[in-house]
């Protein structure tokens, strides 16, 4: 599937979704309207696996700002704290060389960083080398954009268990 198939079912989706009473809606039910409108049938294992995913998604967004708002209600912040406390987020950040922001270091040299290119953000994990006391990245890693990134942070339980199920042997 292209990147602008999955953009078109992503946005249709999205917008089914933001329309939907989300206690009686099921992702079957959404599925079957995104494919009418976008007369394609969406059923396709991988296809389903993407919907299922920008549905997940949404469902974990909607819960995190319904959160937010319900933390917001209880503790009314000051605004000037709420300053204070992002400019020493900002200070408490940490770039490479390239300045890429410093996610965490898994080893010495290989490093989770956040990355722009061409206006994308991407996380990368790579291998750093020093040049003139700057950490730069090398062409050891891998970066993903958005997508892939969601892709991977939906199968980590998955992974985990394979891994389990490997140790335990």
């Amino acid at each position: 599937m292209d990147s602008g198939t999955r953009t078109r079912i992503e946005e249709t989706v999205l917008e089914i979704l933001r329309n939907s009473n989300m206690d009686e809606t099921t992702e079957f039910q959404i599925r079957k309207s995104a494919s009418e409108v976008l007369g394609m049938d969406l059923s396709e294992p991988p296809v389903k696996m993407f919907v299922r995913d920008v549905v997940e998604s949404y469902l974990r967004e909607q819960r995190a700002k319904a959160k937010e708002e319900e933390k917001q209600e209880q503790e009314p912040e000051p605004e000037e704290e709420e300053e204070e406390e992002s400019e020493k987020f900002k200070a408490d950040r940490e770039y490479d060389g390239g300045g890429n922001l410093i996610i965490c270091r898994l080893s010495g040299k290989r490093l989770v960083t956040i990355s722009d290119f061409k206006g994308k953000s991407y996380v990368s994990i790579r291998e750093h080398y020093k040049k003139d006391d700057k950490e730069l990245p090398s062409s050891k890693g891998i970066s993903l954009n958005h997508e892939q990134w969601t892709v991977l942070k939906n199968n980590i339980p998955a992974i985990e268990n394979a891994i389990s199920r490997l140790d335990s042997r």
